[in-house]
């Protein structure tokens, strides 16, 4: 009979102990990489903006606690996560197979494709286009691991960069022929700043290399924190701040999954996932 009691008592204290863990999140700390408009970039007055910014601040909004933002180069992600310099990871991270070995992710946030980004008439399309060119990437993403499997082995002279606003410097600057990034952030960022008059961007790049799921990147093992997000996500959808957000940065797109534009349409979907349910590799 004691043993039973002391086993009870036991998982009496385990419970507990879980539970007061469950309420311990007073604060949570994002890694961002802000240069990359209109997911994350900084403001005039120094602060940070954006759509992934505006999201992680509603999830903290909705789960009652501070949001703290820790910025990064996008290649320090991961091994941010792994020495506890945040929790999370809300910078358009794709999830990929080679990311879920090293982290986990919490539900969706978002997706997109990836595109090319060149001056109006060059009219690159494929690899093949490219030979002999140079295209710039932000190393840590899933463009990077493209760039290195598919345009390399295509005699296209490929280049990393610390973050996304050194790629589009040399890209104006005519040090690169074409940049590789998300679809939404050229489109929406890059292509409608005073820098991007010039420029195009290719149709969306159908590649198993460039998948478009994107997530908030969780330390290895973190189950509590992983469903503690998941909460918060869940209920931006359903008290409809999620759409407010979307509308708020990408305009009125009705549905969960339609268009960013009707201009667009037919070259990316921004799909928010339901409740229930990228930039980008490797580099770990």
């Amino acid at each position: 009979m004691k043993k039973a009691l002391l086993t009870l008592s036991a998982l009496a204290l385990c419970m507990a102990a879980g539970s007061a863990l469950a309420k311990e999140y007073k604060e949570l700390r994002f890694g961002v990489d802000p240069s990359y408009a209109p997911f994350e970039s900084k403001a005039a007055d120094g602060s940070l903006v954006g759509f992934d910014i505006d999201l992680g601040n509603a999830i903290c909004a909705e789960l009652k606690v501070k949001c703290k933002w820790v910025e990064s180069d996008f290649d320090g992600m991961i091994p941010g996560l792994k020495a506890n310099k945040f929790d999370g990871v809300i910078s358009s991270m794709t999830v990929t197979e080679a990311r879920m070995k090293a982290i986990d992710f919490s539900n969706e946030l978002f997706s997109g494709p990836t595109s090319l980004v060149f001056k109006k008439g060059a009219g690159y399309s494929t690899p093949e286009s490219l030979k002999g060119k140079t295209v710039g990437y932000e190393q840590g993403t899933i463009q990077e691991a493209y760039a290195k499997a598919v345009l390399d082995k295509a005699g296209v002279t490929t280049k990393a960069y610390a973050n996304q606003d050194q790629v589009y410097a040399d890209l104006t600057s005519g040090r690169l022929d074409a940049s590789v990034q998300d679809m939404l952030q050229a489109e929406l960022g890059f292509l409608k700043s005073p820098a991007g008059a010039g420029y195009e961007v290719s149709a969306a790049i159908d590649d198993p290399l460039l998948p478009s799921k994107t997530a908030v990147g969780i330390k290895k093992g973190n189950t509590e924190l992983k469903a503690f997000l998941d909460k918060g996500i869940k209920a931006l959808h359903d008290d409809g701040t999620y759409a407010s957000i979307q509308k708020k940065h990408f305009g009125d797109l009705g549905s969960d999954r339609q268009s960013v534009s009707s201009d667009l349409s037919k070259r990316y979907m921004m799909m928010a996932p339901t409740p229930a349910s990228r930039r980008n590799t490797l580099a770990i």
